[in-house]
Protein backbone atom coordinates (compact mmCIF):
# COMPACT_ATOMS: atom_id res chain seq x y z
CA UNK A 1 0.00 0.00 0.00
CA UNK A 2 1.16 3.45 -0.11
CA UNK A 3 1.82 5.62 2.35
CA UNK A 4 -0.37 8.46 1.54
CA UNK A 5 -3.20 5.84 0.86
CA UNK A 6 -2.42 4.89 4.84
CA UNK A 7 -2.29 8.12 6.11
CA UNK A 8 -6.12 9.07 4.61
CA UNK A 9 -7.17 7.12 7.56
CA UNK A 10 -5.06 10.37 9.74
CA UNK A 11 -6.81 13.32 7.88
CA UNK A 12 -5.02 15.53 10.87
CA UNK A 13 -1.56 14.66 9.99
CA UNK A 14 0.51 17.08 7.68
CA UNK A 15 2.73 14.82 5.74
CA UNK A 16 5.35 17.54 5.11
CA UNK A 17 5.30 16.78 1.42
CA UNK A 18 6.73 13.46 2.19
CA UNK A 19 7.61 10.64 -0.66
CA UNK A 20 4.78 8.46 -1.46
CA UNK A 21 6.72 5.27 -0.75
CA UNK A 22 5.12 1.82 -0.78
CA UNK A 23 4.80 0.39 2.92
CA UNK A 24 5.05 -3.10 3.09
CA UNK A 25 3.80 -3.89 6.42
CA UNK A 26 2.58 -2.00 9.65
CA UNK A 27 4.09 -2.34 13.33
CA UNK A 28 5.11 -0.92 16.57
CA UNK A 29 7.79 -3.33 17.33
CA UNK A 30 11.41 -2.56 15.96
CA UNK A 31 12.31 -5.84 15.94
CA UNK A 32 9.41 -7.09 13.26
CA UNK A 33 10.64 -3.72 10.62
CA UNK A 34 11.62 -5.07 7.53
CA UNK A 35 12.40 -3.47 4.50
CA UNK A 36 9.81 -0.67 3.76
CA UNK A 37 7.88 -1.66 6.79
CA UNK A 38 6.10 1.59 8.20
CA UNK A 39 7.18 1.80 12.17
CA UNK A 40 4.61 3.77 14.72
CA UNK A 41 6.74 4.79 18.13
CA UNK A 42 3.88 4.09 20.88
CA UNK A 43 5.05 4.96 24.21
CA UNK A 44 4.93 2.32 26.31
CA UNK A 45 4.07 1.76 30.51
CA UNK A 46 7.50 0.33 30.84
CA UNK A 47 9.26 1.49 27.30
CA UNK A 48 9.37 4.51 24.88
CA UNK A 49 8.84 3.05 21.06
CA UNK A 50 10.89 6.40 20.15
CA UNK A 51 13.92 4.86 21.76
CA UNK A 52 13.76 2.37 18.54
CA UNK A 53 13.27 4.97 15.79
CA UNK A 54 16.85 4.29 14.79
CA UNK A 55 17.10 0.84 14.95
CA UNK A 56 13.87 0.72 12.61
CA UNK A 57 15.33 2.94 10.65
CA UNK A 58 18.78 0.81 10.27
CA UNK A 59 16.48 -2.22 9.38
CA UNK A 60 14.82 -0.70 6.24
CA UNK A 61 11.87 0.61 7.66
CA UNK A 62 10.12 3.11 4.88
CA UNK A 63 9.04 5.74 7.09
CA UNK A 64 8.46 6.65 10.81
CA UNK A 65 5.67 7.78 12.81
CA UNK A 66 5.93 9.09 16.35
CA UNK A 67 4.74 12.12 18.64
CA UNK A 68 8.48 13.98 19.26
CA UNK A 69 10.03 15.80 17.30
CA UNK A 70 11.45 14.37 13.67
CA UNK A 71 14.93 12.51 14.98
CA UNK A 72 16.68 13.50 11.77
CA UNK A 73 17.48 9.86 10.44
CA UNK A 74 16.92 10.31 6.38
CA UNK A 75 13.29 8.45 6.26
CA UNK A 76 10.27 9.96 6.31
CA UNK A 77 8.58 10.87 9.75
CA UNK A 78 5.30 11.49 10.37
CA UNK A 79 4.39 13.57 13.51
CA UNK A 80 1.38 12.69 15.46
CA UNK A 81 -0.65 14.07 18.77
CA UNK A 82 -1.47 10.22 19.47
CA UNK A 83 0.87 7.53 18.57
CA UNK A 84 -1.50 4.68 19.88
CA UNK A 85 -4.61 6.17 18.29
CA UNK A 86 -2.60 6.78 15.23
CA UNK A 87 -1.40 2.87 15.15
CA UNK A 88 -5.27 1.91 15.57
CA UNK A 89 -6.40 3.71 12.66
CA UNK A 90 -3.31 2.60 10.08
CA UNK A 91 -4.02 -1.00 11.27
CA UNK A 92 -7.58 -0.43 10.42
CA UNK A 93 -6.73 0.60 6.77
CA UNK A 94 -4.07 -1.61 6.54
CA UNK A 95 -6.78 -4.30 6.43
CA UNK A 96 -9.34 -1.70 4.59
CA UNK A 97 -11.25 -1.16 7.49
CA UNK A 98 -13.23 -4.52 8.07
CA UNK A 99 -14.79 -3.61 11.23
CA UNK A 100 -16.90 -1.58 8.24
CA UNK A 101 -18.01 -5.10 6.63
CA UNK A 102 -19.04 -6.68 9.79
CA UNK A 103 -22.06 -5.85 12.23
CA UNK A 104 -19.95 -5.29 14.95
CA UNK A 105 -21.01 -5.83 18.71
CA UNK A 106 -18.47 -4.39 21.69
CA UNK A 107 -18.87 -6.07 24.75
CA UNK A 108 -17.61 -4.43 28.04
CA UNK A 109 -17.81 -4.21 31.63
CA UNK A 110 -15.70 -5.14 34.69
CA UNK A 111 -16.87 -8.70 35.60
CA UNK A 112 -19.26 -11.25 32.76
CA UNK A 113 -17.81 -9.59 29.29
CA UNK A 114 -16.53 -13.11 28.48
CA UNK A 115 -19.30 -15.16 29.35
CA UNK A 116 -21.72 -12.34 27.74
CA UNK A 117 -19.80 -12.43 24.46
CA UNK A 118 -19.82 -15.86 24.09
CA UNK A 119 -23.58 -16.15 25.13
CA UNK A 120 -24.19 -13.26 22.53
CA UNK A 121 -22.16 -15.44 20.12
CA UNK A 122 -24.23 -19.05 20.26
CA UNK A 123 -27.64 -16.70 20.14
CA UNK A 124 -26.05 -15.11 16.94
CA UNK A 125 -25.06 -19.02 15.97
CA UNK A 126 -28.44 -19.76 16.67
CA UNK A 127 -30.35 -17.59 14.23
CA UNK A 128 -28.50 -18.91 11.69
CA UNK A 129 -25.72 -15.58 11.35
CA UNK A 130 -22.15 -16.23 10.22
CA UNK A 131 -20.41 -15.01 13.33
CA UNK A 132 -16.55 -14.48 14.87
CA UNK A 133 -15.79 -13.75 18.37
CA UNK A 134 -12.79 -12.25 20.30
CA UNK A 135 -12.14 -12.46 23.82
CA UNK A 136 -9.85 -12.33 26.68
CA UNK A 137 -9.66 -16.15 26.07
CA UNK A 138 -9.41 -16.44 22.18
CA UNK A 139 -10.69 -15.50 19.05
CA UNK A 140 -12.75 -17.38 16.41
CA UNK A 141 -13.15 -17.35 12.97
CA UNK A 142 -15.37 -20.07 11.84
CA UNK A 143 -13.83 -23.38 12.94
CA UNK A 144 -10.62 -21.92 13.98
CA UNK A 145 -10.21 -21.25 17.33
CA UNK A 146 -6.93 -19.23 17.92
CA UNK A 147 -5.39 -17.82 21.18
CA UNK A 148 -4.97 -14.01 21.96
CA UNK A 149 -1.93 -14.09 24.90
CA UNK A 150 -0.94 -15.10 28.10
CA UNK A 151 -3.01 -12.82 30.18
CA UNK A 152 -6.68 -11.32 30.02
CA UNK A 153 -6.72 -8.17 28.05
CA UNK A 154 -7.57 -7.21 24.53
CA UNK A 155 -5.39 -7.86 21.83
CA UNK A 156 -3.37 -5.06 20.07
CA UNK A 157 -4.91 -3.19 17.23
CA UNK A 158 -2.67 -5.09 14.52
CA UNK A 159 -4.06 -8.07 15.96
CA UNK A 160 -7.82 -7.25 16.56
CA UNK A 161 -7.73 -5.84 12.66
CA UNK A 162 -5.60 -8.98 11.59
CA UNK A 163 -9.01 -11.48 13.27
CA UNK A 164 -11.36 -9.00 11.41
CA UNK A 165 -9.77 -9.50 8.22
CA UNK A 166 -9.56 -12.72 8.40
CA UNK A 167 -12.89 -12.66 9.62
CA UNK A 168 -14.81 -10.78 6.26
CA UNK A 169 -12.25 -13.02 4.46
CA UNK A 170 -13.63 -16.14 5.31
CA UNK A 171 -17.39 -14.90 4.97
CA UNK A 172 -18.73 -13.67 8.35
CA UNK A 173 -21.38 -11.49 8.67
CA UNK A 174 -20.94 -10.73 12.33
CA UNK A 175 -18.28 -10.34 14.90
CA UNK A 176 -18.79 -10.32 19.12
CA UNK A 177 -15.55 -8.52 20.33
CA UNK A 178 -14.66 -8.37 24.15
CA UNK A 179 -13.30 -4.67 24.91
CA UNK A 180 -11.34 -4.11 28.17
CA UNK A 181 -11.08 -1.06 29.73
CA UNK A 182 -7.15 -1.49 28.73
CA UNK A 183 -7.99 -2.07 25.36
CA UNK A 184 -10.19 1.09 25.33
CA UNK A 185 -7.74 3.32 26.68
CA UNK A 186 -4.98 2.38 24.81
CA UNK A 187 -6.99 2.69 21.32
CA UNK A 188 -6.86 -1.20 20.80
CA UNK A 189 -9.91 -0.69 19.46
CA UNK A 190 -10.25 2.34 18.13
CA UNK A 191 -10.90 1.99 14.26
CA UNK A 192 -13.03 -1.02 14.59
CA UNK A 193 -16.52 0.55 13.53
CA UNK A 194 -18.67 -0.40 16.20
CA UNK A 195 -22.65 -0.45 16.07
CA UNK A 196 -23.71 -1.76 19.11
CA UNK A 197 -22.04 -1.43 22.51
CA UNK A 198 -23.46 -3.90 25.61
CA UNK A 199 -21.90 -3.01 29.19
CA UNK A 200 -21.90 -5.60 31.99
CA UNK A 201 -21.15 -3.89 35.24
CA UNK A 202 -18.53 -1.25 36.17
CA UNK A 203 -17.04 -2.15 39.62
CA UNK A 204 -13.89 -2.02 41.62
CA UNK A 205 -10.94 -2.99 39.23
CA UNK A 206 -7.64 -1.49 37.83
CA UNK A 207 -7.55 1.84 39.58
CA UNK A 208 -3.32 1.06 39.35
CA UNK A 209 -3.63 1.96 35.95
CA UNK A 210 -6.70 4.29 35.29
CA UNK A 211 -5.42 6.38 38.32
CA UNK A 212 -8.91 6.98 39.76
CA UNK A 213 -12.74 5.38 39.50
CA UNK A 214 -13.76 8.73 37.12
CA UNK A 215 -10.70 7.74 35.04
CA UNK A 216 -11.89 3.72 34.87
CA UNK A 217 -15.55 4.94 34.08
CA UNK A 218 -14.16 7.16 31.57
CA UNK A 219 -12.44 4.72 29.67
CA UNK A 220 -15.38 2.00 29.86
CA UNK A 221 -17.44 5.04 28.13
CA UNK A 222 -15.04 5.13 25.57
CA UNK A 223 -17.09 2.36 23.78
CA UNK A 224 -20.15 5.12 23.17
CA UNK A 225 -17.76 7.33 22.20
CA UNK A 226 -16.38 4.75 19.43
CA UNK A 227 -20.25 4.15 18.68
CA UNK A 228 -20.78 7.33 17.52
CA UNK A 229 -17.67 7.80 15.72
CA UNK A 230 -18.05 4.59 13.64
CA UNK A 231 -19.14 4.76 10.13
CA UNK A 232 -22.65 4.03 9.15
CA UNK A 233 -23.84 0.98 7.20
CA UNK A 234 -26.72 0.42 5.23
CA UNK A 235 -29.46 -1.93 7.38
CA UNK A 236 -27.81 -1.62 10.87
CA UNK A 237 -28.85 0.44 13.62
CA UNK A 238 -26.26 1.87 16.00
CA UNK A 239 -27.15 0.94 19.98
CA UNK A 240 -26.13 1.13 23.74
CA UNK A 241 -27.34 -1.57 26.14
CA UNK A 242 -27.13 -0.71 29.83
CA UNK A 243 -27.41 -2.78 32.83
CA UNK A 244 -30.22 -0.62 34.32
CA UNK A 245 -29.06 -2.62 38.20
CA UNK A 246 -25.54 -1.51 37.97
CA UNK A 247 -24.34 1.84 39.37
CA UNK A 248 -23.11 2.88 35.99
CA UNK A 249 -26.55 3.26 34.78
CA UNK A 250 -26.32 6.87 36.11
CA UNK A 251 -22.82 7.28 34.72
CA UNK A 252 -23.75 6.10 31.18
CA UNK A 253 -26.64 6.50 30.89
CA UNK A 254 -26.14 10.73 30.12
CA UNK A 255 -23.09 9.39 28.41
CA UNK A 256 -25.29 7.56 25.52
CA UNK A 257 -28.56 9.86 25.16
CA UNK A 258 -28.91 10.57 21.41
CA UNK A 259 -28.59 6.85 20.66
CA UNK A 260 -31.21 4.12 20.91
CA UNK A 261 -30.47 2.61 24.46
CA UNK A 262 -31.37 -1.17 25.36
CA UNK A 263 -31.77 -1.45 29.26
CA UNK A 264 -31.96 -4.73 31.19
CA UNK A 265 -31.81 -6.07 34.59
CA UNK A 266 -33.95 -8.29 37.83
CA UNK A 267 -35.56 -4.91 39.04
CA UNK A 268 -37.28 -1.95 38.33
CA UNK A 269 -36.94 0.51 35.17
CA UNK A 270 -35.51 -2.54 32.72
CA UNK A 271 -37.04 -2.63 29.20
CA UNK A 272 -35.92 -6.13 30.02
CA UNK A 273 -36.63 -7.63 33.24
CA UNK A 274 -35.73 -11.19 34.18
CA UNK A 275 -36.80 -12.96 37.35
CA UNK A 276 -34.58 -15.83 38.51
CA UNK A 277 -37.42 -19.12 38.32
CA UNK A 278 -34.46 -21.35 40.10
CA UNK A 279 -30.56 -21.18 40.42
CA UNK A 280 -28.59 -24.29 41.31
CA UNK A 281 -25.79 -27.30 40.44
CA UNK A 282 -28.24 -27.63 37.44
CA UNK A 283 -28.17 -23.90 36.03
CA UNK A 284 -30.57 -21.25 35.79
CA UNK A 285 -33.66 -20.97 34.82
CA UNK A 286 -35.31 -17.56 34.31
CA UNK A 287 -38.23 -15.91 32.87
CA UNK A 288 -37.79 -12.61 30.29
CA UNK A 289 -40.16 -10.58 30.03
CA UNK A 290 -40.11 -7.46 27.21
CA UNK A 291 -42.51 -5.43 25.05
CA UNK A 292 -45.01 -7.56 23.56
CA UNK A 293 -43.42 -11.07 25.35
CA UNK A 294 -42.95 -13.23 28.39
CA UNK A 295 -40.38 -16.06 27.51
CA UNK A 296 -38.75 -18.87 30.02
CA UNK A 297 -34.92 -18.97 29.35
CA UNK A 298 -32.59 -22.20 30.32
CA UNK A 299 -29.15 -22.39 30.46
CA UNK A 300 -26.73 -24.43 32.28
CA UNK A 301 -24.40 -21.71 33.93
CA UNK A 302 -24.41 -21.93 37.62
CA UNK A 303 -24.59 -18.49 39.32
CA UNK A 304 -27.65 -16.34 39.88
CA UNK A 305 -24.68 -13.72 38.77
CA UNK A 306 -25.52 -15.01 35.51
CA UNK A 307 -29.11 -13.98 35.49
CA UNK A 308 -27.25 -10.56 34.21
CA UNK A 309 -24.68 -11.88 31.58
CA UNK A 310 -27.58 -14.18 30.41
CA UNK A 311 -30.01 -10.67 29.81
CA UNK A 312 -27.41 -8.67 28.54
CA UNK A 313 -26.77 -10.76 25.73
CA UNK A 314 -30.27 -11.64 25.31
CA UNK A 315 -30.98 -7.72 24.95
CA UNK A 316 -28.35 -7.46 23.09
CA UNK A 317 -29.51 -10.23 21.02
CA UNK A 318 -33.39 -9.79 20.42
CA UNK A 319 -33.76 -5.55 21.06
CA UNK A 320 -30.30 -4.18 19.40
CA UNK A 321 -29.93 -6.42 16.71
CA UNK A 322 -33.52 -7.26 15.89
CA UNK A 323 -33.22 -11.32 16.24
CA UNK A 324 -36.06 -13.47 17.31
CA UNK A 325 -36.27 -14.59 20.79
CA UNK A 326 -36.33 -18.38 20.49
CA UNK A 327 -33.27 -17.78 18.64
CA UNK A 328 -31.93 -15.72 21.79
CA UNK A 329 -33.31 -18.73 24.11
CA UNK A 330 -32.43 -21.61 21.92
CA UNK A 331 -28.12 -19.81 22.34
CA UNK A 332 -28.54 -19.14 25.58
CA UNK A 333 -29.32 -22.99 26.16
CA UNK A 334 -26.22 -24.31 23.93
CA UNK A 335 -23.43 -22.45 25.90
CA UNK A 336 -22.41 -25.41 28.32
CA UNK A 337 -20.00 -22.97 29.94
CA UNK A 338 -16.62 -20.82 29.59
CA UNK A 339 -13.45 -22.20 30.35
CA UNK A 340 -12.31 -21.90 33.44
CA UNK A 341 -15.63 -19.67 34.88
CA UNK A 342 -16.95 -21.49 37.84
CA UNK A 343 -15.71 -24.66 35.67
CA UNK A 344 -16.01 -28.22 37.76
CA UNK A 345 -12.97 -30.44 38.17
CA UNK A 346 -14.39 -34.20 38.95
CA UNK A 347 -12.06 -36.87 39.63
CA UNK A 348 -14.28 -38.86 41.81
CA UNK A 349 -13.84 -36.95 44.81
CA UNK A 350 -16.48 -36.59 47.38
CA UNK A 351 -16.47 -33.05 47.61
CA UNK A 352 -16.91 -30.58 44.72
CA UNK A 353 -13.77 -29.03 43.38
CA UNK A 354 -14.05 -25.69 41.03
CA UNK A 355 -11.96 -23.17 39.06
CA UNK A 356 -12.84 -19.83 38.52
CA UNK A 357 -11.73 -16.82 37.51
CA UNK A 358 -12.78 -14.44 40.21
CA UNK A 359 -10.09 -11.63 40.46
CA UNK A 360 -11.98 -8.32 41.38
CA UNK A 361 -14.01 -7.99 44.91
CA UNK A 362 -17.75 -8.27 43.41
CA UNK A 363 -16.82 -11.39 40.92
CA UNK A 364 -15.62 -13.03 44.32
CA UNK A 365 -17.70 -12.11 46.23
CA UNK A 366 -20.42 -13.78 43.49
CA UNK A 367 -18.54 -16.54 43.07
CA UNK A 368 -18.48 -17.39 46.75
CA UNK A 369 -22.11 -16.45 47.20
CA UNK A 370 -22.63 -19.10 44.18
CA UNK A 371 -20.60 -21.80 45.94
CA UNK A 372 -23.05 -21.17 49.06
CA UNK A 373 -25.94 -22.07 46.35
CA UNK A 374 -24.21 -25.11 45.60
CA UNK A 375 -23.30 -27.32 49.00
CA UNK A 376 -24.46 -27.16 52.32
CA UNK A 377 -20.93 -28.31 53.56
CA UNK A 378 -18.15 -25.77 54.08
CA UNK A 379 -16.62 -23.76 51.32
CA UNK A 380 -12.84 -23.48 50.99
CA UNK A 381 -11.39 -20.97 48.49
CA UNK A 382 -7.62 -20.24 47.47
CA UNK A 383 -6.66 -17.43 45.84
CA UNK A 384 -4.26 -14.52 45.44
CA UNK A 385 -3.71 -10.46 44.06
CA UNK A 386 -1.71 -9.61 41.28
CA UNK A 387 1.82 -7.64 41.85
CA UNK A 388 1.83 -4.45 40.17
CA UNK A 389 -1.75 -4.03 40.46
CA UNK A 390 -4.36 -2.55 41.80
CA UNK A 391 -3.36 -2.83 45.82
CA UNK A 392 -6.37 -1.87 47.24
CA UNK A 393 -7.97 -4.98 46.25
CA UNK A 394 -5.63 -7.47 48.08
CA UNK A 395 -7.90 -5.84 51.02
CA UNK A 396 -11.11 -5.50 49.86
CA UNK A 397 -10.96 -9.58 48.89
CA UNK A 398 -9.45 -10.82 51.32
CA UNK A 399 -12.15 -9.34 53.21
CA UNK A 400 -14.51 -10.72 50.84
CA UNK A 401 -13.38 -14.10 50.98
CA UNK A 402 -12.87 -14.37 55.07
CA UNK A 403 -16.79 -13.06 55.46
CA UNK A 404 -18.15 -15.76 52.77
CA UNK A 405 -15.46 -19.30 53.07
CA UNK A 406 -15.24 -21.11 56.07
CA UNK A 407 -11.60 -21.13 55.00
CA UNK A 408 -9.48 -18.55 52.80
CA UNK A 409 -6.02 -19.61 51.15
CA UNK A 410 -3.80 -16.74 50.38
CA UNK A 411 -1.24 -17.94 47.77
CA UNK A 412 0.45 -16.24 44.50
CA UNK A 413 -0.77 -14.83 41.81
CA UNK A 414 1.40 -13.30 39.53
CA UNK A 415 3.41 -11.36 41.76
CA UNK A 416 5.63 -9.96 39.23
CA UNK A 417 8.91 -7.78 40.75
CA UNK A 418 6.55 -7.58 43.59
CA UNK A 419 7.65 -9.13 47.03
CA UNK A 420 5.23 -12.22 47.14
CA UNK A 421 5.52 -11.68 50.89
CA UNK A 422 4.52 -8.20 51.38
CA UNK A 423 1.38 -8.92 48.83
CA UNK A 424 0.68 -11.64 50.86
CA UNK A 425 0.88 -9.34 54.36
CA UNK A 426 -1.67 -6.74 53.16
CA UNK A 427 -4.25 -9.85 52.07
CA UNK A 428 -3.38 -11.21 55.90
CA UNK A 429 -3.76 -7.24 57.26
CA UNK A 430 -7.34 -6.98 55.61
CA UNK A 431 -8.77 -10.20 56.94
CA UNK A 432 -7.36 -9.79 60.31
CA UNK A 433 -9.19 -6.00 60.11
CA UNK A 434 -12.78 -7.71 59.66
CA UNK A 435 -11.66 -9.64 62.72
CA UNK A 436 -10.21 -12.73 60.79
CA UNK A 437 -7.30 -14.99 62.85
CA UNK A 438 -4.87 -16.66 61.09
CA UNK A 439 -4.92 -20.21 61.37
CA UNK A 440 -8.54 -20.57 61.95
CA UNK A 441 -10.52 -18.42 59.24
CA UNK A 442 -7.48 -17.60 56.74
CA UNK A 443 -4.03 -19.25 56.08
CA UNK A 444 -0.83 -17.71 53.96
CA UNK A 445 0.72 -20.89 51.97
CA UNK A 446 2.92 -18.64 49.00
CA UNK A 447 3.44 -21.31 46.93
CA UNK A 448 -0.07 -22.21 44.68
CA UNK A 449 0.16 -25.27 44.04
CA UNK A 450 1.13 -26.04 47.93
CA UNK A 451 -2.11 -23.81 48.37
CA UNK A 452 -4.56 -25.64 46.01
CA UNK A 453 -2.85 -28.93 47.63
CA UNK A 454 -3.54 -28.07 51.14
CA UNK A 455 -7.44 -26.92 50.40
CA UNK A 456 -8.18 -30.43 49.31
CA UNK A 457 -6.89 -32.31 51.83
CA UNK A 458 -8.52 -30.21 54.33
CA UNK A 459 -11.94 -31.05 52.26
CA UNK A 460 -15.06 -33.19 53.65
CA UNK A 461 -17.22 -35.05 52.17
CA UNK A 462 -19.62 -32.10 50.52
CA UNK A 463 -17.34 -29.42 50.79
CA UNK A 464 -16.34 -27.04 48.17
CA UNK A 465 -13.11 -25.83 47.52
CA UNK A 466 -12.37 -23.54 44.89
CA UNK A 467 -9.31 -22.13 43.15
CA UNK A 468 -10.10 -18.46 42.10
CA UNK A 469 -8.22 -15.37 40.20
CA UNK A 470 -6.70 -17.37 37.47
CA UNK A 471 -9.56 -19.28 35.18
CA UNK A 472 -8.17 -20.68 32.34
CA UNK A 473 -5.11 -18.42 32.33
CA UNK A 474 -2.15 -20.28 31.14
CA UNK A 475 1.20 -19.10 32.85
CA UNK A 476 1.94 -17.11 35.97
CA UNK A 477 4.51 -13.94 36.45
CA UNK A 478 7.07 -14.09 39.02
CA UNK A 479 9.72 -11.11 38.17
CA UNK A 480 9.77 -10.70 34.61
CA UNK A 481 9.38 -14.48 33.41
CA UNK A 482 6.00 -16.32 32.79
CA UNK A 483 6.30 -19.75 33.90
CA UNK A 484 2.87 -21.98 32.58
CA UNK A 485 0.94 -22.37 35.23
CA UNK A 486 -2.96 -23.35 34.58
CA UNK A 487 -5.32 -24.07 37.65
CA UNK A 488 -7.33 -26.74 36.31
CA UNK A 489 -3.82 -28.57 36.03
CA UNK A 490 -3.27 -27.85 39.13
CA UNK A 491 -6.73 -28.96 40.56
CA UNK A 492 -6.23 -32.21 38.92
CA UNK A 493 -2.81 -33.10 40.20
CA UNK A 494 -4.02 -32.29 44.17
CA UNK A 495 -7.14 -34.27 43.86
CA UNK A 496 -5.33 -36.95 41.74
CA UNK A 497 -2.90 -36.71 45.16
CA UNK A 498 -5.25 -36.79 47.26
CA UNK A 499 -7.48 -39.71 46.23
CA UNK A 500 -4.32 -41.97 45.20
CA UNK A 501 -5.38 -42.08 41.50
CA UNK A 502 -3.63 -41.44 38.19
CA UNK A 503 -3.48 -37.42 37.17
CA UNK A 504 -1.15 -35.00 35.26
CA UNK A 505 1.74 -33.49 37.59
CA UNK A 506 1.27 -30.36 39.87
CA UNK A 507 3.13 -27.72 37.69
CA UNK A 508 6.23 -26.11 38.44
CA UNK A 509 6.58 -22.49 39.74
CA UNK A 510 9.58 -20.59 41.54
CA UNK A 511 7.85 -21.25 44.86
CA UNK A 512 8.04 -24.61 44.58
CA UNK A 513 11.33 -24.80 45.48
CA UNK A 514 10.78 -23.03 48.40
CA UNK A 515 8.37 -25.44 50.34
Amino acid sequence: MRLRALLRALPEIDDGGAPDVEITAVTADSRRVTPGALFVAVRGTQVDGHAFLADAARRGAAALVGEAPDPGLGVPYLRVADARRALALLAAAWHDFPGRRLVLVGVTGTDGKTTTANLLDRILQAAGLASGLITTVNARIGDEVLDTGLHTTTPGPLEVQGYLARMVAAGLTHCVLEATSHGLAQHRVTGCDFDLAVYTNITHEHLDFHGSRQAYFEAKARLIDLIREAARKPGVEKGVVLNRDDESFAFLEPRSRGLPRHLYGLGEGAQVRGTVLAAGAEGLRLLVEGPGYRQEVRSPLVGRYNAWNILAAYTAAVHGLGLDPAAAAEGVAALQGVPGRMEPIDLGQPFTAIVDFAHTPNALRRALETARELTEGRVLVVFGSAGLRDREKRRLMAEVAVELADLAVFTAEDPRTEPLEAILEEMAHGARARGAEEGRDFVRIPDRGEAIRFAVAQARPGDLVMACGKGHEQSMCFGETEYPWDDRVAMRAALAEHLGVEGPAMPFLPTSEQR
